[in-house]
C-alpha cells in the first residue's frame, strides 16, 4: 500500500477531545466590565482635567480684565453650552460613583468577587441620578 495511512476508528468510539481549556486572549477584563469602567473612568477624568483647566483660566481673567471676564461669561450662557453642562456633569457623576466602586474593589476583601455587580450598579445610579437632572437642567437652560 505504499505508504497510506489510514486511522481506524471503532463504532461507537467518540474521538478524542482536548483537555486544555481555552485560554482568554490578554487580561481577563478585555471586552467586559471592568475593561469598560477603567476606559469610561480615564476618559471622564481626562475631559473633567480639561474643563478645570479652562475654568481657572477664564476665571483669572477676571484680574485681567473684567470686560473679557463678562464676555466670556456671557458665551457660556448659550444653549450650547448648556448642553455642554449635562455632558460635564455626566462625567463627573459617572467619575465619582466608579471611584467609590474602584475604592470598594481595591480595599474591600469581597471587591474584586462583586465588581461587575458594581459596575451594574454605578451605571443605575448614573442613569438614575442624569434622569433627575437633565430635564430640570435643560428647562432652565431653554426658558431664558
Amino acid at each position: 500500500m505504499g505508504g497510506l495511512f489510514v486511522s481506524v476508528q471503532t463504532a461507537g468510539t467518540p474521538p478524542k477531545a482536548s483537555k486544555k481549556k481555552p485560554r482568554p486572549a490578554g487580561t481577563l477584563y478585555r471586552g467586559h466590565e471592568g475593561m469598560w469602567s477603567w476606559v469610561f473612568h480615564r476618559i471622564t477624568g481626562v475631559a473633567i482635567f480639561f474643563f478645570l483647566l479652562v475654568h481657572v483660566l477664564d476665571t483669572a481673567l477676571v484680574r485681567v480684565s473684567p470686560e473679557a471676564y463678562d464676555a466670556v461669561i456671557g458665551t457660556y450662557q448659550t444653549p450650547i453650552m448648556g448642553i455642554g453642562e449635562v455632558g460635564l456633569v455626566a462625567a463627573i457623576v459617572f467619575h465619582a460613583f466608579n471611584g467609590l466602586r474602584i475604592i470598594l474593589v481595591d480595599f474591600w476583601s469581597k471587591g474584586t468577587r462583586y465588581q461587575k455587580l458594581m459596575f451594574w450598579i454605578v451605571i443605575a445610579l448614573w442613569v438614575l441620578t442624569m434622569l433627575a437632572f437633565v430635564p430640570r437642567h435643560l428647562t432652565n437652560v431653554f426658558s431664558h
